[in-house]
Parts: C-alpha cells; structure tokens; sequence
C-alpha cells in the first residue's frame, strides 16, 4: 500500500484515498472486485442489473464483510423496481449510488437527502447538464473508447466539454488504463478515472482465467448493435462477426430465447420485463424489435464471464485492451496508477519551457 495520496473533489465527496473508480460491470463487479478495489483505496462499484433485489442485498452484505472502506452500486433507472433498490441502498447505507441512464429527479432527491452520493454516467453534454440541474453530485462521462453501450464522441472531446459545461466534479471514462491517462484527465480538469476493462483484467475479477487469457490475446473491437440494439463495444470474434451477418429473423429468434433464459435467471415476471422494456423505449427511437434484443446483452455476457465460454457469448471491451498484458492484483495496479500519475504531474510541474 503506497503512502501517497491525490487529493481531487471525487477523493473528498466519496471517503476514497485514490481517484480510481471501477466500473459496474454486469457479472463481472461482484463482491469479491469490488471489495478488492475498496480496499486498495479505490471506488469499487457492485453492478446490480444482473442480480435479483435478494442477490443484491446478499451481495451488499457480502462487501461488508471484506471492506471497510466506503464502495458504491450500480442501478438501472429505468427498471421497474428501481425505487427499491434505492430503499435497499439507504437502508445499508452504501456509500455511493451510480447509474448507466439518468436516474428520475425524485430519485436524486431521495438519495441525497439520505447522504447517499449521486453519480450519473453519461455520454453527452447535454444530459450532464441535465443531471447536474437535478442535483447529480457528480457525473462520469465515458467516451467512445469505452467497452459496452458507448457513444460515437471519443474521450478527449467529450471529457472537456463536460468539465467546461458543468461545477460538479466529472470522472473521465473511455480509454484509460494507467497513470499517464490519469494525469491527462486530472489536466482536462476531470476529477478522476473510471475504468472497466483494465479492472476485469486484474487477478482479483472472477472472470474464468480462459476468458481473460482470451481478451490478453485480443486486440480489435467493434461497435455493433446486434447485440442488444444499441451501440455496443465488444471484442471482434467469429460469434460477433456471425451475429453481424444474423438477419432480422434469427436475431429476434434469439432474442425471445435470451428472454426466457433471462426471466428464470433474474426471477422477473413477464409484465416486469414488459414494463422494464417501456421505460428502454421511452424517449428513445427503438424499435420493439430492439427492445425484445435486450435480452441478448445479460445472458451474451454470462456466457462468457460467467460459464467461461466465450465461444458463445460476447466480450464487452475498451479499446484499450490491445495496451494491456498482464493481470495484476488490483492493489498493485492502483499502486502503480497513483505512482505513475504523481510522477508523470511533478515532471510536468518541475519542466522548464523552452
């Protein structure tokens, strides 16, 4: 454990020692990565959207019993049972609520009137304005860079524009992976980084040790949307390339099935799920067709971070998996995050300009 510390509005706001936050990755950001990054001095955040409100409660619990440090949870905004869950969270007293979509103003209310911090994720300026209105206390913004549903805005644009359009500290996701892009974002004037993909290469994620060895052999990414519909960052496999040639028929056939296996998996009733699918559409130009798809991300993903097959299912990753080789404990990457950044600011701070 380094004795150095970056000081930033996110150390502050959370109660973390270091501005490193680990992304709420669906069957990979358990217990067991979350509480391993809490107790090196990061954010660690447990991903809900794959766990019933019993597993999370258990999961909860169980990060209790392995840190004591402060960690967060992920929550869908727009699932049916999203008022719950912020019940379950304040009744734990978890540190930190994050959010994949823009959670309901009444939902931020109630949060922070609890002492829970409130942070958004977003991919666009307008919706970090937005959130910030509503009393978000801080927003991370993740570039194209990033694995999963991404925008098309790469980091180094995005990430000034929020900084620039909003006074709530911003973390920068999308491309980050060591303590040069940490010093970068600290320069944009972002608060710190979150990082996915760099934590699921760590020895401390229970993803299968095959499927890990599989990302370290792999390079290339690719944006598609038959995945669920929407824009998805993946890493490029024959399964991908196959799903990409898939017409509308068999996708949808495939769909219907994730659908049922989802269903038995996540206890949810078919109304639920109905329900869950209005609130996807609501605001957004989706067809019907690519809401029943979304059924293929959870179960896509099981496939391969859970059951080890990534031969069936599909591999969310940032492109920043083609710099990364090794799997280290997430103490000593944090360590050597922090190390880097602090020498990388003092250089800049001590050079001359010619």
């Amino acid at each position: 454990m380094i004795g150095q510390m970056l000081d930033t509005p996110l150390t502050r706001l959370t109660g973390v020692r270091h501005p490193v936050v680990q992304t709420g990755m669906g069957w990979v950001a358990g217990p067991r990565l979350v509480s391993a990054v809490a107790n090196a001095g990061g954010l660690g955040i447990l991903a809900s959207a794959t766990m019933t409100l019993g597993q999370l409660a258990s999961a909860i619990e169980e990060v209790r019993s392995r840190t004591g440090a402060p960690f967060g949870v992920n929550l869908r905004a727009d699932a049916s049972d999203a008022g719950e869950r912020v019940e379950l969270l304040i009744r734990n007293q978890v540190k930190v609520a994050s959010f994949a979509l823009a959670p309901r103003q009444e939902l931020i209310a109630k949060l922070k009137d609890a002492g829970v911090v409130v942070i958004p994720s977003v991919g666009a300026r307008r919706h970090a304005e937005k959130v910030a209105a509503w009393g978000a206390d801080a927003v991370l913004v993740q570039g194209g860079e990033g694995g999963g549903h991404t925008g098309p805005v790469a980091t180094t644009l995005l990430l000034p524009q929020v900084v620039d359009a909003v006074d709530i500290p911003v973390i920068a996701a999308g491309g980050f992976f060591d303590g040069r892009g940490l010093a970068a974002a600290l320069a944009y004037g972002a608060a710190g980084v979150a990082m996915g993909t760099r934590f699921l290469l760590t020895s401390d994620s229970s993803v299968p040790d095959a499927v890990k060895q599989a990302y370290l052999g792999m390079s290339e990414t690719v944006v598609t949307r038959q995945v669920d519909g929407m824009p998805h960052r993946v890493l490029r496999t024959s399964l991908v390339d196959g799903l990409e040639r898939s017409g509308t028929v068999s996708g949808l056939v495939r769909a219907v099935r994730n659908a049922a296996r989802f269903k038995k998996i996540s206890g949810m009733s078919w109304p639920a799920m109905i329900r869950d699918g209005l609130a996807m559409k609501h605001g957004k130009e989706l067809s019907w067709s690519q809401v029943l798809m979304a059924a293929n991300t959870p179960m896509l993903l099981k496939a391969a971070m859970v059951d080890g097959r990534p031969d069936l299912g599909v591999m969310a990753s940032g492109q920043v998996v083609a710099l990364i080789n090794d799997l280290p404990a997430c103490e000593e990457l944090i360590d050597t995050i922090i190390t880097q950044a602090t020498d990388v600011l003092r250089a800049l701070g001590t050079k001359p300009i010619d």
